[in-house]
């Protein structure tokens, strides 16, 4: 069985689709897309998003909802913009992985395995681990990197 080795196309579609999403999402919490009853506005603001957040973690002791709620939010706004500019994108996509896997795992706990598989959130997960395991990424900062090693 042969390889596929023309990766360049699909790696950069999957840097951008991954970044897209997680940069989106940020932005929605952070009411930067409109408030909250908009058309295509999830939460509109962090009181919406809260609510989901405790919803979705309600297992966990209530007081380190908020905690993992902004742990959550800082690393999706930060593997967007490394997978957005190629930065560190395999730390980033298994950083992807593993956030995703945490959060298709809470939503199967509080809510059912039909939540996680609905919102392809275990989808993102193995895209992600896919990601991180490319040899290469081109037209990233990481290859502009390498070629100066």
């Amino acid at each position: 069985m042969q390889l596929i080795k023309n990766y360049v196309f699909p790696s950069i579609f999957l840097r951008a689709a991954l970044a897209c999403s997680y940069l989106w999402e940020v932005a929605d919490r952070l009411g930067i897309l409109g408030a909250h009853g908009r058309p295509h506005v999830g939460w509109g603001d962090w009181a919406h998003f809260m609510e989901y957040a405790n919803q979705t973690m309600a297992f966990m002791p209530h007081s380190l909802v908020p905690l993992f709620a902004v742990i959550a939010t800082i690393c999706e706004g930060g593997f967007g913009l490394m997978l957005l500019t190629g930065l560190f994108t395999r730390i980033a996509a298994i950083g992807s992985c593993l956030l995703s896997l945490g959060f298709g795992l809470a939503m199967a706990i509080s809510f059912g395995i039909e939540s996680p598989l609905g919102y392809s959130v275990f989808t993102v997960c193995a895209a992600s681990l896919l990601l991180a395991s490319l040899p290469e990424y081109k037209w990233s900062i990481d290859s502009l990197l390498n070629k100066k090693n």
